[in-house]
């Protein structure tokens, strides 16, 4: 069987176009979402990721911008310009684009940010709400693949998912998420035990590890939910998944492809994420 192709492009243009009448409601109420981006050295990875996301709040309307510190910016100082930002009532959502330079901890850094305006959803209090079934902001990434399975019609409930990466960022809230929607959920990571098998009998397989074209065609159920989150650079210009697409599409019934598939979901998300924040901070529950 050939998988079914799920246009990631396509579904985050949907959800960043129903954002747009949210946006002049504010605005007709004097408000503006505001989005600070913090990018701290010069990651090239980075810094394409906070162009995209520089784009599209512009796209959207959204005051803010990105905040670029040299790479020698001490982790006080990042900190001080966090509280500022949480001071400031006009900014809605504060990103602080990670990886940071080695002698910044990442933990202090995450943890200065407001809840409130934590529109990545990485801080301990939103982490604590998803895993209790009441998110404030859900991480990115894996709301959207929840969306990319709600729009593409996926039957979730009771389903066998397998989440193959265990991170704060993605492998844990995904299976929060995965587990509020109903699946039977399993946790697999670089020390499980007979992984090829256990992905093989997943109805849902989510991709998150970070290795190029990892899960092969022996790892994937004929008919399994296929969603690749990986993002890998190989050579100089060409990128794939976690997963090895042309095996694995033959078998799935539906996939993800890499680039066009999650990776546009995660910066839609987050300008939902921020809409959300702002009005919240005009009607706060």
């Amino acid at each position: 069987m050939a998988a079914q192709i799920i246009d990631g492009k396509a579904i985050a243009a949907k959800a960043r176009k129903a954002l747009l009448p949210r946006v002049e409601a504010l605005k007709a109420k004097g408000i503006a979402p505001n989005l600070t981006v913090i990018l701290v050295g010069d990651d090239p990875a980075s810094a394409v990721y906070v162009r995209n996301k520089e784009r599209a709040a512009k796209e959207l309307g959204f005051l803010g911008g990105v905040l670029r510190l040299p790479a020698e910016t001490g982790q006080e100082e990042l900190l001080t310009l966090i509280k500022h930002l949480n001071d400031d009532e006009q900014v809605h959502g504060i990103l602080v684009q990670l990886p940071l330079p080695g002698h910044i901890l990442e933990s202090a850094v995450l943890a200065a940010i407001s809840p409130q305006k934590d529109v990545d959803g990485f801080h301990a209090v939103n982490a604590g709400r998803l895993m209790a079934g009441r998110p404030l902001f859900a991480p990115c990434t894996p709301k959207g693949v929840m969306r990319l399975l709600a729009e593409s019609g996926i039957e979730t409930r009771g389903k066998n998912a397998v989440v193959v990466g265990r991170s704060n960022i993605v492998g844990k809230p995904m299976a929060m998420l995965l587990l509020q929607a109903d699946c039977t959920v399993t946790i697999a990571h670089s020390k499980t035990q007979n992984l090829a098998a256990l992905c093989a009998g997943a109805d849902l397989l989510v991709a998150a590890i970070g290795r190029p074209k990892f899960i092969t065609t022996e790892m994937v159920k004929e008919g399994a939910v296929v969603i690749d989150v990986g993002i890998n650079r190989v050579g100089e210009k060409k990128l794939v998944g976690d997963v090895d697409f042309d095996g694995a599409s033959k078998k799935a019934s539906f996939i993800t492809p890499v680039p066009g598939g999650v990776g546009a979901m995660t910066i839609a998300m987050l300008m939902e994420n921020t809409v959300e924040a702002a009005e919240r901070a005009l009607a706060p529950c």
